[in-house]
């Protein structure tokens, strides 16, 4: 089974931190849609998948158009609750909450976002996802649009890695992955392409 990967376009803020802030595409995230459509329309894709949560519903209904394809909505898919760390800097989590900003490096079982989620309860939700694969053939090519927190989450899952290595991976905007999956295990062929994209790609948003 083929997976594609996609994270979502660029939102305004995007060098603040936004899980559950239900914001939408800004007009740099509608173009660079536009690009995913554009570098998609040829793939053979069986199904697409995304989060609940407008930016990545906008990305993926504008790669969906260009190929005839409808949308299935996943919660499992969403972005982690920062809870009060919704719409921070990084630089603004650090001085607020040192602790949280510390476990968060490492990505911690103790991890927990006041008012928000647990790393712990956010990685059982986003694994819940391989589940639907099951309905799929090992034949078939299948597009996940998310955000960079549980794209991270699933790739290391896919690759049999602890969920402390899922800081080590970036996916940028609008950038896709590609993850070969197979009886014996997974194979990472592509990681953050945005060679359709003719701008920088900031990492947040």
């Amino acid at each position: 089974m083929k997976l594609m990967l996609v994270r979502h376009g660029q939102t305004n803020g995007s060098d603040r931190y936004y899980g559950r802030t239900d914001n939408d595409l800004n007009t740099v995230g509608r173009e660079q849609a536009e690009g995913l459509r554009r570098r998609l329309a040829g793939e053979k894709i069986s199904a697409i998948y995304t989060s609940t949560l407008k930016r990545a519903i906008t990305t993926a209904e504008t790669i969906a158009a260009g190929l005839g394809l409808e949308i299935t909505r996943c919660s499992e898919l969403d972005e982690v609750d920062f809870g009060n760390l919704e719409g921070m800097t990084y630089e603004e989590i650090c001085r607020q909450y040192p602790t949280v900003a510390a476990s968060w490096t490492d990505w911690s079982a103790q991890l927990e976002f006041p008012g928000g989620e647990s790393a712990s309860l956010f990685g059982q939700r986003v694994v819940r996802f391989l589940e639907r694969l099951k309905s799929h053939n090992d034949d078939e090519t299948i597009l996940v649009v998310g955000h960079g927190g549980p794209l991270r989450l699933l790739l290391c899952r896919l690759l049999g890695l602890g969920i402390k290595h899922c800081n080590q991976f970036t996916f940028g905007l609008a950038s896709i992955s590609v993850v070969n999956r197979y009886s014996q295990g997974a194979i990472l062929s592509q990681l953050s392409d945005v060679c359709h994209l003719g701008q920088g790609n900031p990492q947040r948003g």
